[in-house]
């Protein structure tokens, strides 16, 4: 029997059903929390419904609370965008109209959950629905060419690969639709003009992900400059038998009025043009009003004797005691309903969270309480006195957040993922840096005779209008450049050395950086830690109530910094991850472990703020348990400060947070147990050099912002431990972001808004000059407000006495430049303006919008730029992109590689990130693993052994080896003809590890372009037969002219006394006549096969070789 079974005999049900088969008007009393969810759920298996929710908010938690009870229902939002006044149209929430119009069209009777604002605006009738949409079927007859002119007919745009509704891209024998009547996109795969199959694929990926029999092709049925005149409403289209569920039924009738007299706002980009249009887009109110009269309807909140309410029925439920984890309180409740007889029920998704709750409740002796566990979540736990149950969710027992996902999220983040796709594309004029030759400007694939045969090349551009052809088969010699700063590099003249040079110069200064990193590394491996015991149950009930759900990066970084600080040898960890992707956790459950232990904790961080904010979270997260913590300031007095001290070392401060003042003298721990330092590239020299005294034998852990890239770690490794953070949190409200031009009235609107719920605001202008002049204009458009103005002129102690008092909320809104871009965490302050955004790069928006959304409140960020069609086409899309990707997603974390770079130049200093502006990221990236190897068999050898022993054996894999060849091996362009794509995927293809990633990329090509052309299966053999040439040791593979040439490393290499190079000379030996081996005068080396005639004779050489050289075959 499943939970909502015991609602179907419920005796106020029964009394409703009864009510509404006699058509009355019925009036609910002492319906609360998630109670609406499971009594609607019960009616819908009789009847279909409309529920009308208070607003956008309160429709999604309705739809995640019905979907949770197992109800399909349907979600039908506002076509736009909209959170002060109309704004934009989106194509996310349009998809979800469509496709709710589309099933009604075909007679379907699903639930629905809208909102005022949703039903207000007019849709086409149901002959223009039924004349606009049309399904595809398996095995239906119909040439492209006549698909194509229905599909142009209605509006589709024609694109290179589609990821927003509306679109169309024709491929071969493949269509690829994105109908407004689905939320996958379809792909019709034709033999012939026969529909052989209909797949829908993933937008991000682009990649199928089920297989169905028909495909409903709905077209943008809401475009603006058609909606004159139209008079159908969503309730005029709903059969008889639906009936409504109105949850407050008294403001519904103002809330249209209120839509329909609202002034138009044509300060958001891409808005309605005129009073007239955004009008006739909505109904009368007094239509709307009407309709709803004429419906059986449920009102589910108690009205003032309204006269065509038939009969109120009145339910005995509660909403959920809220304990704030404090859990003797839940053990009396539980006992409370336990001796009414109450059954009680724990609603999770997750079984630790179900273990936790058994824990908590066996060490406080009441193990007979604990409630039945329940795999499912709806918004709000309650009690119902008439069945005598009570249902507890996770997130309000342990404090945690929980939000609803929507489909249309999915949408506009593969929309947003794909944006940033385009963004970091390679297109003609790109600078390209060339690991060989440096930066050259990209011009194109284009195709020339080589030998008298057509091959497909890159072309770059270098100094002097120089010219370098670059075979398909190198591009991953190729990168795109990137450095910190915006602006060109200056182009490389090719044939002078002096790339060379430069690199040389690079791999000098990394090998110093690397020596004392690995120094002090190598220093902490000789010195005895202090080993922490295990887990206690304070810890694990501290943890418990962590407010959000851990994600998997995070949790993985807790296990390591555990098991660093059980073990007897000083941890030294550096856990970096991105704004608001749960560092400081991380650092609370570190410290809580130490102080469980008797030790202190220091807590060391660049700013005073920093210092106040982290108090307060550590405060908050460690409230109730036997932990002291205490934070240094110049707030403070000296007699406060004094006193720290003093209990500091008594041992009675557990943990202790401040500045570099924690290094000074007069600060002594009794028993310090952990640093944990924030933002270390922060500090300066002198503090360095303390710390670096300090951490020689205490466990340390380091937070970043700035991500380290994932490629240089793995050169670190050995000189310092990582952690990455990079998922982002699930269940984190969006920021909600919108593009606005200036005005007075959206500024206000904006501002308002976020002051008339409590809340504080950012406004970020970058230039100190002007900075007064627009606090001005602020108080024009919100007379009376609170300023506080913080830049870079200020002196230190003036800026975090501002930000102090901001954080006391002694202002309204805090103007500052881009100062507060890094570690300003204040969840009062929900709404960040950003004057000028399209001057900021992808990361500083990125950045400085992840200062808002912190708490549980919905978060605005408003970019506020010029209109879009005056911005450069890269700034367009840079701030278009930010828009779209609303959330903390994974998508923008691997967009944002000068994030990466930024991280680089933190942790490396700022002459590393003068080389990366030189060299390029990518290209600095191949110099400092090659720079950091040199040092570990050079200058630390005996540390490395292991290590070094293995790749001496085995034949010192290379990392560049080349392949040149005649053979035809490529993507052609009849097969992909966009060079966009196809130079995408010749990238990705050069950068692929492993047999099984190449068969995903094979299985990927066939989904998405169909059969392989012969040369495309030949081309896929490349990266393989490279990866195999450089475990062997082998410089270059030369595929012509019907041989194989493998070019080895100068002589005098390491190589030469090698188990590969030895291999090398049997397997000669055992091919006679048909191979052999050559020297050149100036001694270069080689090995020669004749009659190799593909690339599968050539691969099994080498597989061949390989196998001899390990014991086991590659994966």
């Amino acid at each position: 029997m499943s939970l909502l079974d015991l609602w179907h005999d419920h005796p106020r049900i029964v009394e409703l059903r009864q009510a509404l088969q006699q058509d009355h008007c019925v009036e609910l009393e002492g319906v609360t929390a998630s109670a609406p969810a499971f009594i609607l759920a019960t009616l819908a298996r009789e009847h279909p419904y409309l529920v009308i929710a208070e607003d956008a908010d309160s429709a999604g938690y309705m739809l995640g609370d019905l979907e949770a009870l197992g109800v399909k229902a349907y979600y039908y939002p506002s076509a736009f965008n909209r959170h002060i006044k109309y704004g934009q149209r989106e194509p996310a929430q349009e998809v979800l109209r469509a496709e709710l119009l589309a099933s009604l069209a075909a007679g379907d009777t699903p639930l629905i959950v809208s909102y005022p604002e949703a039903l207000a605006e007019a849709i086409p009738s149901q002959q223009e629905v039924a004349q606009s949409c049309f399904t595809l079927s398996v095995g239906d007859v119909i040439s492209r060419d006549t698909l194509r002119e229905r599909l142009l007919e209605e509006g589709f745009e024609e694109v290179d690969y589609v990821y927003s509704p509306g679109q169309v891209v024709y491929r071969g024998s493949l269509v690829d639709i994105f109908s407004y009547g689905s939320t996958y996109p379809y792909r019709i795969d034709f033999f012939d003009d026969e529909i052989d199959s209909i797949r829908r694929f993933d937008i991000e990926s682009q990649l199928s992900v089920d297989q169905c029999e028909r495909a409903e092709i709905a077209p943008a049925l809401q475009v603006k400059g058609d909606a004159t005149g139209r008079e159908t409403s969503l309730l005029s289209l709903l059969s008889p038998d639906y009936q409504l569920w109105i949850s407050r039924y008294e403001s519904l009738a103002e809330q249209w009025r209120a839509l329909y007299d609202a002034e138009l706002a044509v300060e958001y980009e891409g808005a309605f043009a005129t009073q007239e249009e955004m009008r006739a887009l909505l109904l009368p109110p007094d239509k709307l009003s009407a309709e709803v009269k004429q419906r059986t309807k449920i009102l589910a909140t108690p009205t003032k004797g309204l006269s065509f309410v038939d009969q109120r029925i009145t339910f005995a439920t509660k909403p959920q005691l809220l304990i704030h984890r404090h859990f003797d309180l839940l053990v009396e409740e539980l006992q409370v309903r336990k001796r009414g007889f109450f059954k009680s029920f724990f609603l999770s998704e997750s079984s630790a969270q179900a273990q936790r709750l058994k824990e908590i409740l066996i060490e406080r002796e009441a193990e007979e309480l604990l409630p039945e566990w329940v795999p499912l979540v709806v918004h709000e736990g309650f009690e119902d006195k008439d069945l005598d149950v009570l249902l507890l969710t996770d997130h309000q027992v342990f404090d945690r957040y929980h939000h609803y996902q929507l489909k249309s999220d999915r949408i506009r983040n593969a929309d947003a993922a794909i944006s940033l796709k385009e963004l970091h594309a390679i297109s003609p004029g790109d600078y390209i840096v060339h690991s060989d030759h440096g930066v050259g400007q990209f011009d194109g694939l284009l195709t020339t005779e080589v030998d008298g045969k057509p091959r497909e090349v890159v072309k770059l551009v270098y100094q002097n209008k120089d010219v370098l052809l670059v075979s398909i088969h190198s591009l991953h010699k190729l990168s795109k450049y990137q450095a910190q700063e915006e602006g060109e590099p200056q182009l490389s003249k090719l044939g002078t050395g002096a790339w060379t040079k430069l690199k040389e110069r690079a791999k000098t200064k990394i090998k110093s950086i690397a020596r004392d990193l690995i120094a002090l590394y190598a220093a902490r491996k000789e010195q005895p830690g202090f080993a922490f015991s295990p887990d206690s149950y304070l810890q694990h009930e501290m943890e418990a109530s962590f407010a959000y759900e851990e994600t998997p990066d995070q949790l993985k970084a807790i296990e390591q910094i555990k098991a660093d600080m059980e073990s007897n040898r000083p941890m030294d960890r550096l856990v970096c991850g991105d704004v608001g992707f749960g560092k400081t956790e991380v650092a609370v459950r570190a410290a809580f472990k130490a102080v469980a232990d008797s030790k202190q904790v220091a807590v060391l961080v660049p700013t005073t703020i920093l210092a106040y904010q982290h108090y307060q979270t550590f405060s908050q997260r460690l409230e109730g348990l036997p932990c002291r913590i205490e934070y240094l300031s110049r707030a403070k007095s000296d007699k406060q400060s004094k006193a720290i001290l003093k209990d500091l070392a008594d041992g009675r401060v557990d943990i202790l947070i401040g500045t570099h003042r924690l290094l000074g003298k007069g600060v002594t721990f009794k028993s310090l147990g952990l640093l944990i330092i924030d933002e270390e590239q922060k500090f300066g020299v002198k503090a360095k050099e303390q710390l670096r005294k300090l951490q020689v034998n205490v466990d340390t852990l380091t937070l970043s912002a700035t991500p380290i890239p994932r490629t240089l770690q793995f050169s670190l490794m050995g000189a310092r431990d990582l952690s990455n953070i990079n998922t982002p949190p699930r269940n984190r409200q969006p920021v909600t972001t919108r593009l606005i031009r200036w005005s007075q009235e959206t500024i206000a609107d904006a501002i308002g808004y976020e002051l008339a719920r409590h809340g504080q605001v950012f406004f970020v202008h970058n230039r100190i000059e002007s900075i007064h002049g627009v606090a001005g204009q602020i108080e024009e458009c919100v007379p009376g407000i609170r300023i506080a103005i913080a830049h870079g002129r200020l002196t230190p102690s003036e800026t975090e006495q501002i930000l102090l008092d901001f954080a006391e909320r002694k202002y309204d809104l805090l103007l500052a430049t881009t100062i507060i871009e890094n570690g300003i965490d204040m969840p009062n302050v929900n709404t960040i303006l950003i004057n000028s955004a399209h001057r900021y790069g992808l990361s500083d928006l990125h950045q400085l919008r992840g200062r808002v959304g912190r708490g549980s409140q919905r978060a605005y960020c408003y970019l506020i730029t010029p209109p879009l069609g005056t911005l450069t086409e890269a700034a367009a899309r840079r701030v278009k992109a930010i828009e779209s990707f609303s959330d903390l997603g994974s998508g923008m974390r691997i967009a944002l590689q000068d994030l990466d770079i930024r991280g680089a130049g933190n942790i490396l200093g700022t002459e590393q990130s003068g080389f990366i502006a030189d060299l390029g990221f990518e290209t600095y990236r191949k110099v400092f693993e090659e720079a950091v190897r040199e040092v570990k068999q050079e200058d630390f050898a005996a540390l490395f052994a292991a290590q070094t022993e293995q790749q001496a054996e085995l034949g010192n894999a290379l990392t560049d080896t080349t392949i040149d060849t005649d053979l035809d091996l490529s993507l052609p362009h009849e097969y992909i003809p966009q060079d966009s794509e196809r130079i995408l995927l010749y990238r990705e293809l050069d950068e692929l590890e492993s047999d099984r990633e190449l068969k995903d990329f094979a299985d990927r090509l066939r989904d998405r372009f169909g059969a392989l052309p012969p040369q495309t299966k030949s081309l896929l053999m490349v990266p393989r037969l490279r990866r195999l040439a450089s475990h062997l040791g082998i410089v270059k593979v030369s595929l012509r002219r019907e041989q194989m040439i493998l070019f080895l490393p100068p002589s005098g290499s390491a190589y030469y006394q090698s188990k590969a190079f030895d291999i090398l000379l049997k397997s000669v030996a055992s091919y006679g006549k048909e191979c052999e081996v050559r020297e050149s005068r100036e001694g270069h080396r080689s090995v020669k096969w004749h009659h190799v005639t593909s690339v599968y004779q050539a691969d099994k050489i080498l597989s061949t070789l390989y196998k001899a050289l390990f014991a086991r075959p590659d994966k």
